[in-house]
């Protein structure tokens, strides 16, 4: 039984991803902090609800104490580590922005070092579409030129993913970077747009739509992101003899066995768009609160999925009226509203 080593797994995407792998035989060690950016007991039921499965198992810990880091991965001996934990949250960033340099820089490290240790088959890390920052050019590639990151999560994100092709290059250590796309779904993160807006409409409190509502976003299913994790860690890159075995348009690096990969619905929609699918799947209309744009926010992301399916022959393609439907089910019967 293979093993699999899942940071991040009471937070909302590594709750869903380890949920796959154990549906598929996996057995699954999860590494979590349980910090209280925010609401921990919606990440103690994700992870009661894992532990019900014999073949998960988890430690609560940070990720920035390399010490307990290492005991336990010592301890599971991971084959396979899939690591999603982060300080998440772009507007957090403009208060706290120490708390993503400790967490997302050093946790990483930390990460990389115990996957160098163990020579695992497979590395995979979670980026971020952020990183893309002033770029105008859409849909986003993971070629594109990245440097113009607009917030610390963002510049954070960068630096993880130049961390890890050091690391590919120079030990040898497959390693697969994915860029998220505005991720939604149930148990998803109360600091999100889907969740806020949902809440705040049933409560008859106003939402807050910032540049006026002219924004689009990428928005991509949870079980569409993960299926695509879960397939791409089959994909395990190889360093190129030569150059010109890289094929056009994909981002496998020319001196290690390291790629990026967008995992994204290669669909931008507006946010009012989205508001208004929101409004009707609740049944009333939301109190619209238009504000400026957010320091430090983009007004449109749009992902080239094109790699992914390259890759593994898929393509996210839920519907946002369908993930929406889904998302609010299960918001009104998790908080009885």
């Amino acid at each position: 039984m293979t093993r699999i080593l899942i940071t991040g797994t009471a937070g909302f995407i590594g709750y869903h991803l380890a949920k796959l792998l154990l549906a598929e035989g996996f057995r699954v060690h999860g590494f979590d902090g349980m910090t209280d950016y925010y609401d921990v007991a919606l990440k103690q039921r994700r992870h009661a609800m894992l532990l019900q499965d014999p073949n998960f198992s988890a430690t609560e810990a940070m990720l920035e104490d390399q010490e307990a880091f290492d005991a336990m991965a010592d301890e599971f001996q991971p084959e396979i580590i899939v690591h999603l934990a982060a300080q998440a949250g772009v507007r957090y960033s403009l208060e706290q922005p120490r708390a993503y340099i400790d967490a997302n820089v050093v946790g990483t490290f930390n990460v990389m070092e115990a996957a160098r240790r163990h020579e695992v088959k497979h590395l995979l890390m979670a980026s971020t579409s952020s990183v893309y920052g002033a770029n105008e050019d859409m849909p986003y590639a993971e070629t594109d030129k990245a440097d113009t990151q607009l917030t610390i999560y963002a510049a954070t994100k960068k630096a993880t993913e130049s961390m890890g092709h050091s690391y590919a290059h120079l030990w040898n250590l497959p390693t697969t970077m994915f860029r998220f796309f505005t991720v939604y779904g149930p148990w998803g993160r109360p600091d999100m747009a889907l969740f806020k807006f949902t809440d705040a409409i049933l409560d008859g409190r106003p939402i807050d739509i910032y540049n006026h509502g002219e924004m689009y976003r990428d928005f991509t299913y949870v079980d569409d992101l993960v299926r695509g994790i879960r397939l791409l860690i089959d994909a395990v890159p190889e360093r190129p003899a030569s150059r010109d075995e890289i094929e056009e348009g994909d981002s496998l690096s020319p001196v290690a066995p390291y790629r990026i990969v967008n995992i994204g619905n290669s669909d931008k929609v507006k946010l009012l768009d989205f508001v208004e699918a929101l409004e009707a799947e609740i049944g009333r209309p939301a109190i619209r609160n238009y504000m400026e744009m957010q320091k430090g926010d983009v007004p449109a992301t749009w992902a080239d999925a094109s790699l992914l399916h390259r890759l593994t022959g898929y393509r996210p393609q839920t519907d946002i009226r369908d993930g929406i439907m889904k998302f609010v089910a299960w918001f009104r019967d998790y908080y009885r509203k």
